[in-house]
């Protein structure tokens, strides 16, 4: 296996990991910044509020792109898979 083919294929599991956390992180941060804004406007300061608005925002975004995850998922542990006869040559 040469340098540029492990290169690759660490390329590839991270721009994939973006890919797949990506959506979901930056719903856990949307929401968490409107429920501090919204507890900081309103003095309620209460950490379970601001977990279960994020919990639910994630698990709103899971619902929502569950299928286009497992596609890319698939696709990746595939290229993966197919590339495995290149790597240990």
């Amino acid at each position: 296996m040469t340098t540029d083919g492990a290169i690759e294929l660490i390329v590839k599991a991270l721009l994939t990991w973006g890919k797949i956390a990506g959506p979901m992180l930056i719903a856990a941060l949307v929401v968490g910044v409107v429920v501090g804004v919204l507890q900081a406007a309103t003095q309620v300061n209460e950490a379970s509020i601001s977990f279960v608005m994020k919990l639910l925002a994630m698990g709103l975004t899971v619902l929502a792109l569950g299928s286009w995850t497992m596609r890319t998922l698939v696709e990746y542990t595939a290229q993966t898979i197919s590339s495995i006869s290149e790597v240990v040559r």
